[in-house]
C-alpha cells in the first residue's frame, strides 16, 4: 500500500500546484484593473505568507488597516495565491502578491517600507525578516492564553502589539532575557473599535447566546476545541428553551483533522437548521461569514473556547462563559482571566441555561470581569484602542528617522540574501 499511498499524495500535489498556476493567471488578470502603488508610496506593508484557510488572521485587522492608512500608505504582501486572490477581492488596501524573494526585493527596492506588519508566526516570514531598515513588528491575531501567546518567536520581532498588561506578564513569565520595557508595546485592541454589522435576525425579547468554538488542535497541549464534548449537548439543550436565540460561530478549521469533531459541527448546523424550520421566529444563526464584530456585540452572552475569542469578547465588556477543556493535557493559564471565568464543564454542559443565567446575573461575575476587561486591554472607551495603536506606529515612524540619520552613510538595502527555493504550492504553507 505505501506505493498507493505515494500515488495519492503525487496526485494531490499535482493538483495543488495545477490550482495554484490557475490562480496566478487570475491574479496576473486582475492587477492590470488595479491601480497600482505609486513608487516610494508605501510606508506600512502587513506581510501575510498563509493560505487562504487562515484569512481571519488578517481580516480582522483590516478596519484598524483602513484607518492606519489614512495617514501612512499601507499594502498588503501576500505569498499565497489563493490568500491573494480573496485579499484582492475584499481587502480596504492595496493587496501585492509577492510570489519569489526576488519579488519581494523589487518591491522593497521600490517602496522602502518603514514598518513592516506580522500577524502570524508562519516559517516564511523569514524571508521578510532578513531585511534591515525596516522595523518588523509582530500585532498577532488575537489576545488570548493559548501557548501560542508565549512562544519564543516573540523574540524574532523588532517589537509587538500587545493587548496591554497581562500580555506584559504572560510574556514576563515565559521569556527568558526579553526586553519587555522596550520591545513589547500595549495597544488594547483597536479592533473592537470597529465591532459593528447588520444584523441577520430581528431582535426580541430572546436571550441572545453566541457560542464561538476553536478548531480541534492539533496537538494534546493545544486541544482547546469543544464542539464535540460540549457543543453539541448545550446547543441541543438551548435550542430547547424557546428563549435563546443561539449564534454558532466555529473557527473555519473546525473538523479539519479530527472526524468526529467535524461530524459534530455538522451535528449542531443540522439541529439550527431543524429548530428554525419548527419554529421560525426562533431566528437561531449559523455563522460563517468572513466579518467578525456584530456577534460580538449583539450576543447577551458568549460561550467560548481557550482561543482569541475569548478576548475579542472580553473586549466588549460583556459577559463571557469559557469552555474548560476535556483533554487534561491542554495547557490552561490560571492565572489570570481564565482563573475567574464561569467554566462550562462536560460535566456540566446539559445545565448549559444555569450556567449563563450566573454570568448574566451575578454581581459578583460582574465586578470580576469588569477587573479583568481593564487588566486586558486597559481604557477600552471607543476609540482608546485605535489611538494607542496609532501612536505606537508614530513612535516607530519617528525611530526609523532617527536611526536612518544614525546610519545615512551605510550601503542601502534590500539586502541580497539567497532563496530558501519555497514556492507558493497552497499545501506547503504553515498553518498556525
Amino acid at each position: 500500500m505505501p506505493l498507493l499511498k505515494d500515488l495519492r499524495t503525487a496526485r494531490r500535489m499535482a493538483s495543488s500546484l495545477w490550482q495554484s498556476r490557475l490562480i496566478r493567471r487570475e491574479i496576473a488578470r486582475r492587477a492590470r484593473s488595479f491601480p497600482q502603488p505609486a513608487r516610494g508610496s508605501i510606508r506600512i506593508a502587513v506581510y501575510f505568507a498563509d493560505s487562504a484557510v487562515n484569512m481571519y488572521q488578517i481580516r480582522q485587522w483590516y478596519a484598524p488597516l483602513a484607518d492606519l492608512a489614512k495617514t501612512w500608505p499601507v499594502a498588503i504582501i501576500s505569498r499565497s495565491p489563493g490568500a491573494a486572490l480573496k485579499l484582492l477581492d475584499e481587502a480596504p488596501v492595496p493587496t501585492l502578491y509577492l510570489r519569489q524573494v526576488v519579488d519581494l526585493e523589487d518591491f522593497l527596492a521600490q517602496q522602502g517600507p518603514r514598518i513592516v506588519l506580522y500577524v502570524n508566526q508562519n516559517a516564511r516570514n523569514f524571508q521578510m525578516m532578513r531585511y534591515g531598515r525596516i522595523w518588523h513588528v509582530f500585532i498577532n491575531h488575537g489576545e488570548s492564553d493559548k501557548m501560542y501567546m508565549t512562544t519564543n518567536q516573540f523574540k524574532a520581532y523588532d517589537y509587538s502589539f500587545v493587548a496591554g498588561d497581562a500580555a506584559l506578564e504572560r510574556l514576563r513569565r515565559k521569556l527568558w532575557d526579553f526586553d519587555l520595557e522596550k520591545r513589547a508595546i500595549p495597544i488594547g485592541r483597536p479592533q473592537a473599535d470597529h465591532f459593528a454589522g447588520d444584523l441577520p435576525y430581528s431582535p426580541d425579547e430572546r436571550i441572545v447566546v453566541l457560542y464561538a468554538p476553536t478548531w480541534e488542535g492539533d496537538r494534546t497541549s493545544a486541544a482547546y476545541g469543544s464542539i464535540e464534548t460540549h457543543g453539541v449537548t448545550a446547543i441541543t439543550a438551548l435550542l430547547r428553551t424557546g428563549r435563546h436565540r443561539v449564534i454558532y460561530r466555529p473557527h473555519p478549521r473546525s473538523g479539519v483533522v479530527d472526524p468526529a469533531y467535524r461530524r459534530a459541527n455538522l451535528a449542531i448546523i443540522a439541529a439550527i437548521a431543524s429548530a428554525n424550520s419548527k419554529d421560525r421566529s426562533a431566528q437561531h444563526i449559523f455563522d460563517d461569514g468572513p466579518t467578525l464584530g456584530w456577534q460580538l456585540v449583539a450576543a447577551d452572552v458568549a460561550i467560548t473556547d481557550i482561543s482569541a475569542m475569548v478576548y475579542d469578547r472580553l473586549a466588549t465588556g460583556k459577559p463571557i462563559v469559557v469552555t474548560r477543556p476535556a483533554r487534561p493535557e491542554a495547557e490552561i493559564d490560571e492565572g489570570g482571566f481564565l482563573g475567574d471565568a464561569e467554566w462550562l464543564t462536560t460535566e456540566n454542559s446539559a445545565d448549559v441555561v444555569a450556567v449563563i443565567d450566573r454570568a448574566i446575573g451575578s454581581e459578583e461575575s460582574r465586578h470580576r470581569l469588569e477587573h479583568w476587561v481593564t487588566h486586558h486591554f486597559g481604557d477600552t472607551t471607543p476609540g482608546a484602542a485605535t489611538a494607542r495603536f496609532r501612536g505606537a506606529i508614530e513612535m516607530l515612524m519617528g525611530e526609523w528617522d532617527r536611526h536612518a540619520a544614525l546610519h545615512a552613510d551605510d550601503l542601502g538595502f534590500p539586502e541580497e540574501g539567497a532563496d530558501d527555493g519555497l514556492d507558493d504550492d497552497e499545501s506547503a504553507l504553515t498553518r498556525e
